[in-house]
């Protein structure tokens, strides 16, 4: 009776030690993975880049460089600005449509005139 109680023992130990074992991560770089891909930080920078590529995609959007805009920012919203230009020949920039001619010269237009700038 004893040995079995001691055998009994010896199993749920033995059970308990395999089940701890089992919870420790198996693959570091896959857990890492996962827990950058849950974390609040990178969903909110996923929601950044998007609205980023919204803006960069429609040069009708207005992007708007205050003054109060870190350098980092303003570099940004002009990066977006020069390569809408670039592509689409057209981009509103605080409140004003800019253009691009085929001579690569930037102009608005004012009171129905062009206005290089």
């Amino acid at each position: 009776m004893i040995i079995f109680f001691v055998f009994l023992i010896l199993g749920v130990i033995f059970f308990v030690y395999k089940k701890n074992k089992s919870k420790k991560p198996k693959n570091f770089k896959l857990d890492k993975f996962k827990n950058k891909l849950q974390s609040t930080q990178t969903n909110i920078e996923r929601i950044f880049l998007r609205e980023e590529e919204k803006t960069f995609s429609d040069p009708n959007i207005n992007i708007y460089i205050r003054n109060y805009d870190n350098e980092d920012n303003i570099n940004r919203k002009s990066n977006i600005h020069r390569a809408r230009l670039s592509k689409f020949k057209k981009s509103k920039l605080n409140g004003e449509m800019i253009f691009q001619d085929e001579e690569q010269r930037i102009y608005k237009f004012n009171n129905g005139k062009k206005v290089y700038l």
